[in-house]
């Protein structure tokens, strides 16, 4: 055997790696994780990511509060997460080692930028000693790599400064990471040419600075072994990555071109829902019309302005901004139009955590009004589903003349997986006719079938009529105070969106259709409990799992599949709000399980309260 073969790595298959990239908030994890992400989709595997962003602004470099990560994993199987735990840690400098090193499982790999570990950056992160030197490393494979030295070496003769040229380090521990993993350099070398075209030199510096870290990879004898993650078996198709926000922005605009409007969408930047903003502004060439208002009422003004004007009305939010939006949102309600609310959750009250994920405002979307106001809300479940659901509330709020809440949240917005491009023409027409005939028009008379009101477009000859917030006489839809009137109107509307319930599917269950445990959720829990319900059926445990897209009104089989199971549990972000609603709703004793922490569900977490549901019983 040849010394060249001898120097050969190891090849190591595994089914799922997870890594984690931390760093300052400066030092680009988030386009390292994007990056990498978008290879390993790219390359066939499944993939789920976690972004974590700091929530100071401009915290000091090298602190703790600064410190940015984005967790992924990939997978030649289906998965649901982005991991519970990282296989891998990469760390750029002592904070990002400090803050998330306690996530790392015993045996676990870390590679450290070994330049970054000066006695100013210890102090920094609040240690007393140097990690990589002290021994409390040990449970861990430990790769010391000096990536600020090697990097600056990689950009010699471009005539950078050393600042700019430290920008580039990123691509370094990303192109060592390739290497470790088996991925091809070219898909981001062609992103790099795109993004960095203007300006040749900082191209030059980011290439030369992936290529130089595969190149370290390849002749350093660090590391000894490559790791294969093989293509996964998803169905036949296109595939692209993308986050729960964009989705929704593509979903929207897809609602509004089968229904043959325009889109308008209006938005005050906030956290962290302006992603929307920003994707949907790029639509101009369809049609789609973006408002950045000065506050979150002008904004849902707009919005229910759009939507009187014959536009699908839609407008978006995080945070507080809900409940600036409610007064104007109970108007949308009185006038029964078109308009669709996205809030993307944050950790709250008030400011809150902006930068972290929480399922906190469901009861806000089922209550956050004054008087009886009863709005449809639906949650999808993963990235993917946001662009369906944004296609189905739209259709909702169409048929029915109704504002619709939609809610996802941090972990859903930020977080992306392989979506499967679908074919057009597989999707639904949800268009709706305008009332155009003076004979036949009256403002508040009714369809039969959905309760909803006719749409009369301004402008339309012979449809003048009174619109705002003041209660309407039934059919003739002038002001009335009439109290047996508004008793009237108010279970119209009432009984209009509990009629929806025909027009949804019915609850699905994952496993047997009775049992002892039932695992119920909403929203972003989905990839955890169901995760969490495949290992525990595995072990041959009698659990079942049923997820929430339609909140109100609930599908109409709910209280059957709720009554099928000895023990009913909700886990939550959040301190019991589903499980709240459905104990009022449906009078059963649904336990909850809830963590409020900024961080979605770990698998581990569920796992073990079912268990223990399970011994309980």
């Amino acid at each position: 055997m040849s010394e060249t073969q001898q120097l050969e790595p190891e090849v190591t298959e595994l089914e799922r790696v997870t890594i984690r990239f931390a760093g300052d908030s400066g030092d680009g994890m988030q386009l390292t994780g994007s990056q990498f992400t978008r290879t390993a989709a790219a390359f066939g595997n499944d993939v789920s990511t976690f972004p974590d962003f700091p929530a100071e602004i401009r915290a000091p470099a090298g602190s703790l509060p600064g410190v940015s990560g984005f967790q992924l994993s990939f997978s030649s199987s289906d998965i649901h997460t982005p991991g519970d735990q990282p296989d891998v840690l990469v760390a750029m400098n002592p904070a990002a080692l400090k803050t998330n090193i306690v996530d790392l499982p015993p045996g676990g790999a870390v590679i450290v930028n070994s330049d970054a570990f000066t006695p100013q950056n210890l102090g920094k992160a609040a240690y007393e000693s140097n990690p990589l030197t002290d021994g409390s490393l040990k449970s861990y494979k430990v790769f010391e790599v000096p990536m600020t030295t090697l990097n600056t070496a990689s950009a010699e003769g471009l005539g950078l400064t050393s600042k700019q040229i430290d920008l580039s380090k990123n691509f370094f521990t990303l192109g060592l990471v390739f290497w470790l993993y088996e991925r091809s350099l070219e898909p981001t070398l062609l992103w790099i040419e795109e993004k960095f075209g203007a300006r040749p030199v900082v191209a030059e510096a980011n290439a030369r600075a992936l290529r130089a870290g595969y190149a370290f990879g390849e002749t350093t004898e660090m590391f000894h072994t490559h790791y294969r993650v093989r293509p996964a078996r998803l169905a036949p198709g296109t595939y692209r990555n993308i986050t729960g926000n964009e989705a929704a922005a593509l979903g929207f605009l897809a609602a509004a071109q089968r229904a043959g409007l325009e889109l308008f969408y209006a938005s005050y930047p906030i956290t962290p829902a302006s992603d929307i903003l920003h994707q949907l502004s790029g639509y101009k060439r369809f049609g789609v019309k973006t408002y950045q208002a000065e506050d979150e009422i002008a904004a849902m003004g707009a919005a229910i302005g759009a939507s009187y004007g014959g536009a699908l009305g839609l407008t978006g939010t995080s945070g507080p901004g809900l409940a600036l939006k409610s007064e104007a949102l109970g108007l949308a309600v009185m006038t029964e139009l078109p308009v669709v609310v996205v809030d993307v959750q944050r950790g709250g009250p008030s400011t809150g955590l902006p930068t972290k994920t929480e399922q906190a405002d469901l009861l806000q979307a089922m209550f956050g009004r004054n008087g009886e106001s009863p709005i449809p809300v639906l949650a999808p479940a993963t990235p993917g589903e946001c662009f369906d659901y944004a296609i189905e509330a739209s259709r909702i709020a169409l048929k029915y003349m109704t504002p619709v809440l939609y809610l996802t949240d941090g972990y859903l917005g930020n977080g992306a997986e392989p979506w499967r491009i679908p074919d057009v023409a597989d999707l639904a027409g949800i268009g709706k006719e305008t009332a155009t005939d003076p004979a036949t028009f009256r403002p508040y008379s009714r369809d039969p079938e959905t309760l909803a009101r006719p749409w009369a477009l301004p402008g339309t000859p012979g449809l003048e009529h009174r619109i705002g917030g003041l209660e309407k006489a039934d059919v003739s839809g002038v002001v009335s105070y009439d109290p047996d009137n508004h008793h009237r109107m108010t279970l119209l509307r009432d009984r209009k969106v509990a009629g929806i319930a025909d027009d949804i599917p019915d609850l699905e269950v994952y496993g047997a259709a009775e049992g002892d445990l039932l695992i119920v959720g909403w929203g972003s829990t989905y990839g955890a409990i169901r995760s969490a319900v495949e290992r525990l059926q595995a072990a041959g445990r009698s659990v079942a799992h049923a997820h929430f897209r339609h909140i109100n009104p609930f599908p109409r089989n709910t209280d059957a599949v709720l009554r099928s199971y000895r023990t009913v549990v909700a886990p939550e972000l959040n301190l019991g709000q589903l499980s709240w609603l459905l104990r009022a709703r449906y009078l059963l004793d649904v336990r909850g399980f809830n963590l409020v922490r900024g961080k979605p569900f770990k698998i581990s977490d569920i796992e073990e309260e079912a268990e223990r549901l399970l011994l309980e019983a």
